[in-house]
């Protein structure tokens, strides 16, 4: 018999052999459809009903919701992660699996298909099992980029006749469970000036110096924000046409990360930047909350019961964003996965002994948090 551990090895290699760079991050990239059709057959030879959810209404950007069958009343437990990746730019042969000692190479690897190795092999394991839950695997597109594919799955269970009970995303964490994460706001500002020679720059008004004078405001408040765990800066700034010409337009984007507890509004927060003199305008062009595991219900117990099948605890704080704040918004949520090093970086690296502990972990876990729901 194969172990649970070596087969999500075993698939994991599958996985990062399969090119699912998002295209909204890269044009004309592959996206998720192959993925997703190895995925299928897959889980539909493991006992699942498997639907495929268009991400934002596209039919070449598919999730994959994959229903485990269960008795009636068994308690709904979402396993959720993204199949989509970042770019291979500068990467030699990103598509094919590298094993150095307990660390296995890859796009992907670690970010994020070890997790969704383990939550695709745990889900089978525990169908054929016969444990009394209804595992519903949410394979989601787009993560890297808008959340198109978690929005569009989340909006289709009811239509499916999911109603989960808690969510466990897969992110990478260390095995460390989710305590936390950061929210984030992108705030777009604009400059409006008038243009003139540059030899009578009286004449003129100069968007550019606006700017600047924006920027330093930026820095100085960012300095409040930090302190409360958060963080703002400006990440793009651009303006004018050409030399010898007052530029008579100027933009930034500016990035605002929000602690969780943390109230604050982005376009405000912005606003309250802006010199009223100046012909400013700004508009939130994202906007996601932050995230904090419950105290208690089925993500603090399921979470404890993951925490002592791996021997961890809730000691992981996200300084970025992840997907939970969507799905709290239907269930109580956790997070726990595989990691390893290098994510979105050239050298992407899974841990194997993380990978091969999470699967096990994760379906003692669930065994134990069923037996006592």
């Amino acid at each position: 018999m194969v172990r649970p551990g070596e087969e999500t090895v075993t698939l994991l290699s599958e996985l990062v052999a399969i090119d699912s760079v998002n295209p909204g991050l890269v044009a004309g990239a592959a996206g998720e459809r192959q993925i997703v059709e190895h995925l299928i057959t897959r889980l539909q030879g493991s006992g699942f009903d498997t639907h495929v959810v268009p991400a934002g209404g596209a039919a070449d950007r598919p999730s994959l919701v994959a229903i485990s069958p269960a008795p009636a009343g068994a308690p709904t437990v979402v396993l959720n992660g993204h199949l989509d990746t970042v770019g291979v730019a500068g990467m030699g042969d990103p598509f094919t699996p590298r094993v150095e000692g307990d660390r296995l190479y890859a796009r992907g690897a670690a970010d994020m298909k070890g997790g969704i190795a383990g939550i695709v092999t745990a889900a089978a394991h525990l169908a054929a099992s016969r444990v009394p839950v209804r595992i519903v695997l949410a394979l989601v597109a787009d993560e890297e980029d808008a959340s198109l594919g978690s929005e569009a799955v989340i909006a289709a269970l009811p239509d499916l006749g999911v109603r989960p009970d808690v969510c466990v995303i897969a992110e990478p964490t260390d095995l460390a469970l989710g305590r936390s994460l950061r929210g984030f706001a992108v705030v777009r500002v604009h400059f409006a000036g008038r243009a003139a020679h540059s030899s009578q720059a009286e004449l003129g008004l100069n968007a550019v110096t606006h700017l600047g004078r924006f920027l330093h405001a930026v820095d100085v408040r960012a300095e409040e924000v930090r302190s409360a765990g958060g963080d703002l800066m400006a990440t793009l700034v651009s303006g004018g046409e050409s030399q010898f010409v007052i530029p008579d337009h100027a933009e930034c984007v500016v990035e605002l990360r929000i602690a969780p507890g943390d109230q604050r509004d982005p376009l405000p927060e912005v606003l309250a930047l802006l010199d009223p003199a100046w012909d400013a305008t700004a508009e939130v062009l994202a906007h996601r909350p932050a995230w904090r595991l419950d105290d208690t219900g089925a993500a603090a117990t399921l979470s404890a019961a993951i925490g002592e099948a791996l021997g961890t605890g809730p000691t992981f704080d996200a300084p970025y964003w992840m997907e939970a704040p969507l799905w709290q918004q239907i269930c109580p949520t956790a997070i726990c996965g595989p990691s390893g090093g290098g994510l979105h970086a050239i050298d992407e690296w899974v841990d194997l002994a993380q990978v091969r502990s999470f699967v096990g972990g994760l379906i003692r876990a669930l065994e134990s948090w069923v037996a006592r729901t």
